[in-house]
């Protein structure tokens, strides 16, 4: 079956495999923890160890073949000295002004722990906000323009979900988290910013109200403040099938079809107009202004005075 071609591959399994084994795959990929993760704190001083499993690279690679099976173009770090130095790194770019990263041994590293709480779990609670979506839509772009290396474009996280973004209240300050994920180098950044905004859209398709699903998603993505992404975005609002469909079950937290299709329905809507206002701003003609400034005048240039006496004195034969 792995030889067939991907479209023919893709029908049989929409065929032949049931639900169920969806739910299966889903649980084991679950199930598979990379990382081991703890918090030690210390000189009035809080940490979190992140340390990677013994078979944490067989896990991860396990992981990436069905990524790759399903044309899923993200991949876990696996090499664990390659994860290290991604992760150290994306902390400190991201959140160096006050926090740091850093290795400690072969298999671990320690993070300083990030004020405030993640806006997955403020979604639990039913605290979540407008104003903490748009702190973490404004964090996003800032991300998203910085230059990497490794993916030779702008930076993208991989695994943007909600559960990753902690958000201060005392700052209106939101900040990213765990880079154990990357985008397929192959992406342009464009598309790799695009499926960032829609990892985080996806934990929230289920869910918050029919009420809130709207304005907190124009709250994120108005923060954002790219309409050509937003472009982007809007091809990627359909659901998928065959075995990319697992993953997107994890995503969305088995929500029903029916419900993702009518959410989705009304965001594209929403920012179909959102597109059309901003092309009518652009094409807006701009009103001129007369000058303000003052221009120094150099010998023989006609002032306006003596402009209006030439136009006199030609007026007067006629």
């Amino acid at each position: 079956m792995l030889n067939l071609g991907a479209t023919k591959a893709l029908s049989i399994f929409d065929k032949i495999i049931p639900d169920g084994l969806s739910h299966a795959a889903t649980s084991l990929v679950e199930s598979l923890k990379i990382n081991s993760i703890s918090e030690k704190t210390g000189r009035g001083r809080t940490v979190v160890v992140k340390r990677r499993n013994i078979y944490g690279e067989r896990a991860a690679d396990l992981i990436n073949f069905y990524f790759r099976l399903s044309g899923t173009p993200i991949h876990y770090v696996s090499k664990v000295k390659q994860w290290q130095r991604w992760e150290t790194k994306c902390f400190n770019m991201l959140n160096g002004d006050q926090f740091k990263a850093r290795i400690v041994d072969a298999r671990t590293i320690v993070e300083d722990k990030l004020p405030g709480k993640s806006l997955w779990d403020h979604m639990l609670a039913r605290t979540l906000t407008t104003r903490m979506l748009a702190a973490a839509g404004r964090e996003y772009r800032r991300a998203h323009r910085m230059k990497v290396k490794e993916l030779g474009d702008g930076w993208s996280h991989g695994d943007g979900s909600m559960p990753n973004v902690i958000y201060d209240a005392a700052n209106d300050r939101a900040r990213l988290i765990d880079f154990e994920i990357m985008h397929e180098r192959s992406l342009s950044g464009r598309a790799r910013h695009a499926d960032d905004l829609l990892v985080f859209l996806l934990d929230m398709v289920d869910r918050v109200s029919s009420r809130n699903w709207l304005p907190f998603a124009l709250a994120f993505l108005r923060a954002y403040d790219d309409v050509d992404l937003m472009r982007e975005l809007r091809k990627r609002l359909v659901i998928p099938s065959g075995l990319a469909l697992i993953w997107w079950n994890v995503r969305t937290n088995f929500a029903k079809r029916a419900k993702i299709e009518r959410r989705f329905k009304s965001l594209k809507s929403a920012l179909g107009r959102v597109e059309i206002h901003s092309l009518v701003a652009r094409r807006r003609p701009k009103r001129r202004r007369p000058s303000i400034h003052c221009h120094k005048i150099k010998p023989g240039m006609p002032t306006p005075s003596s402009r209006m006496r030439a136009t006199s004195e030609r007026a007067k034969p006629a």
